[in-house]
């Protein structure tokens, strides 16, 4: 996975110079001018910017159609990978280490400080999300906080005095400015983004067409919806001033208000503060273009105004009720479902007028500047025939209450339980991914039903926090194996120091002299002959040494490996990675195969997964990591053999470069496995093993493969099968032996090519 993300980074990087440098040919910016050819709807709802690299890794099916095999809960591993993949879009973009985490019940968390991402992720929701984080990244990076908490301080009294006349209290002109200051710092920090790293601008068109978007918006702007001149149709028709169906006609002031914004130079504005004041300019246009209040006089004497529209006063805050002029009243209406919203979208969207929308003056998004004809303002404002009904006036009343909340930042993030959170982060902290595996099985099946590649676990890295998780079968705080593996493992550091000395032979040199050489130092005791015409009076000393060698040890643990089997070879693999910290230019790598049950009440479910555990590496890890998590591993599940091979094939060939490498497999048994993608059991199991194997021999590295088993009946039935999938070098063991085990490696160290 990092490998794909580092390549796509260096794709974005090359993309974003070479876009930069063609930068003087951009003749105005529009944030939104590629909404239609990249809107989510136009993408069927899938992932057009991500899905050329995510490949098949990712896991493209996550929304289960079989709803009786639906896991409880949501995907960890999956949350976990594209949390992963989101931090690393946050921070090629920021520049900076910015966190990027999941909601928790509870949590509470501080602006300007971290990206939070919904729970709420899959496959087809991964655009916008990526979207979403790089927009509050960029406001952690590009927005003043500080400035944004005393904006009370900075607003003049002035349009406090004015917009009390006018009806609206300081309450009001709180609200509305934020809302202006927001709709331009989003325009400010979007072109930032835009113009430095233009490679990801499809994330933030699906961001927009998720979040901010909507075809009730589309209409309303198009009709005489908000158009009386009072506070919320201006907001109305300001926030959605890069809409392509904006009519600058429809609101006094609108073209004024599109000249103070001017978006096509929105690089003016270098910081918060300039936007800000850009944010007043509109907010004072706005003011110019509202009818004074009706004064009122109370018995004391004191003065009030209310609105002349009818909808409130200066003493009342009505900021965020939502309610159009034109739409009858001022009931508050209470915020329909996300369910309800798309429904009512949908019949809005199959019942829309074919007709045209009579009497507009567009904006002209494509360029984000005005023809000639639609330069001069009109006094009076053309009426449209294009009316909602009462249905699409309270989706529309909800869309913009969506609007707000998005500028606001208060965009509703399904959380998850605190235990969840806590498993994703020892998930995070693991490496923990899934890898596609046995995409070639289909062929060789011997079995009726379709055949499709799974996804393996892969863990990279084994921690006490992913023991606290509870989220690996094969990693248990019982007590059931604990206290004997425990023993095992204490006898088997013992027993490694004994190993250590009887390998330690391959970092000794060994000196040979060849006499009678025609090259080299002359030989002494020859040099009598010369007189007799022999010329080979030379001698050669060649120094035999070893290069350095990387080993990978692999074991099975599913369950049939329980009792002695285990206790057994975890001694002599704990004596083995002991006996190989002793020796220099050796390294070893651990691992652990199984299958995870990840959720579902049969094994047939889709989340049974094959897992394969590095537990650990001598590159990075010390030996306290044996001492300490090692006892908390135990058999469980099936025997997936090849697919684990698969899965960790390529971290295993990029440890081994220019080293000799050796393979050692412990394993009591045959493959098997079976999910809802396939069934892996005698040939097509043991055939796909065959195959992984004899790939590891094809790229240089040694294959030795130890057969566990408590009798001689075990070795004789399954020893022929064994070596068919691992060759001749394949044998039966005796694995209380670390003696046997010594010999065999010390015979594979010292091997010369």
């Amino acid at each position: 996975m990092k490998k794909r993300l580092d390549l796509y980074r260096l794709f974005v990087v090359r993309s974003g110079m070479n876009e930069r440098e063609n930068m003087n040919k951009i003749k105005h910016f529009n944030p939104m001018a590629l909404r239609e050819k990249y809107s989510v709807g136009s993408l069927n709802k899938k992932n057009n910017y991500s899905s050329f690299w995510l490949g098949n890794d990712w896991d493209t099916t996550s929304a289960f159609d079989d709803e009786d095999n639906k896991p409880k809960g949501p995907d960890l591993i999956q949350l976990a990978s594209y949390r992963r993949a989101i931090a690393n879009f946050v921070n090629i973009v920021t520049s900076q280490d910015v966190p990027v985490t999941f909601n928790a019940t509870g949590d509470s968390y501080t602006d300007g400080n971290k990206v939070v991402i919904s729970s709420k992720l899959d496959d087809k929701l991964f655009d916008s999300t990526v979207g979403l984080a790089l927009h509050e990244g960029s406001h952690i990076k590009l927005s003043d906080f500080d400035f944004l908490k005393n904006l009370e301080n900075n607003i003049p009294q002035e349009y406090f005095i004015r917009s009390k006349k006018k009806g609206y209290s300081k309450n009001d002109v709180m609200s509305y400015v934020k809302n202006l200051l927001n709709y331009v710092e989003d325009r400010r920090i979007d072109y930032h983004i835009f113009s430095n790293a233009p490679g990801y601008k499809g994330y933030y068109h699906s961001m927009y067409d998720k979040y901010f978007y909507s075809k009730v918006i589309d209409k309303a702007l198009g009709t005489d919806e908000y158009t009386e001149e009072n506070m919320d149709s201006y907001m109305f028709r300001i926030i959605n001033l890069t809409n392509k169906n904006t009519d600058l006609s429809k609101l006094n002031g609108l073209r004024d208000v599109w000249k103070v914004l001017d978006i096509k130079n929105v690089s003016r504005l270098e910081n918060t503060e300039s936007a800000f004041n850009t944010a007043l300019d509109i907010y004072n246009v706005i003011l110019n273009n509202i009818p004074d209040g009706i004064e009122k006089t109370d018995d004391n004497g004191n003065t009030s105004y209310d609105r002349q529209d009818g909808s409130g006063n200066s003493e009342e805050s009505t900021e965020g009720s939502g309610s159009s002029p034109k739409s009858g009243g001022q009931e508050e209406s209470r915020e329909i479902t996300d369910t309800e919203f798309e429904s009512l979208l949908e019949s809005i969207e199959k019942g829309e007028s074919e007709e045209s929308q009579s009497g507009g003056s567009a904006v002209d998004t494509s360029g984000m500047d005005l023809p000639e004809s639609k330069k001069k303002e009109s006094n009076s404002k053309p009426t449209s025939l294009n009316t909602l009904s009462d249905a699409q006036k309270k989706t529309l009343e909800n869309a913009i209450k969506k609007q707000k909340k998005f500028m606001d930042g208060d965009i509703q993030k399904n959380k998850l339980s605190k235990k969840d959170k806590l498993a994703i982060d020892s998930i995070d902290q693991s490496g923990m991914s899934y890898k596609e595996v046995g995409k070639d099985l289909k062929k060789d099946s011997e079995y009726g039903r379709d055949v499709k590649s799974t996804k393996c676990i892969l863990v990279k890295n084994f921690t006490k926090e992913l023991v606290d998780s509870d989220t690996i079968g094969m990693i248990s705080t019982s007590r059931w194996y604990r206290e004997d593996t425990e023993e095992a493992i204490k006898e088997g550091l013992r027993l490694g120091t004994i190993l250590g000395r009887k390998l330690s032979v391959r970092t000794e040199s060994r000196d040979t002299k060849y006499t009678r050489k025609n090259t080299g130092r002359i030989d002494k005791r020859l040099i009598s002959e010369l007189g007799f015409g022999n010329t080979d009076v030379f001698q050669q000393t060649f120094v035999d040494t070893f290069p350095d060698a990387f080993l990978h040890i692999s074991v099975d643990a599913s369950g049939s490996m329980g009792g002695s089997k285990w206790t057994n070879t975890m001694k002599s693999v704990t004596a083995m990675v002991k006996a190989i910290d002793m020796i220099e230019g050796v390294d070893v790598v651990v691992s652990f195969r199984s299958t995870q049950n990840g959720g579902g009440h049969t094994r047939r479910t889709s989340t049974y997964r094959p897992i394969m555990l590095i537990a650990y590496d001598s590159r990075k890890d010390s030996l306290v990591k044996v001492k300490t998590l090692f006892k908390y591993l135990q058999p469980s599940g099936t025997t997936p053999e090849g697919l684990c091979y698969e899965a960790v094939m390529d971290e295993m060939v990029e440890g081994m470069k220019d080293r000799e490498s050796y393979f050692l497999n412990f394993s009591d048994g045959m493959p098997m496995f079976q999910n809802d993608d396939l069934d892996y059991y005698h040939g097509t199991a043991t055939n796909h093993t065959k195959k992984m194997v004899k790939e590891l021999r094809n790229r240089g590295i040694k294959v030795l493969s130890y057969f566990v088993g408590d009798s001689d009946y075990d070795r004789d039935r399954s020893m022929s099968d064994f070596k068919k999938m691992y060759g001749k070098d394949s044998q039966y063991i005796d694995i209380t032996s670390v003696t046997a085990v010594s010999r065999t490696m010390n015979k594979k160290f010292l091997e010369k090519n």
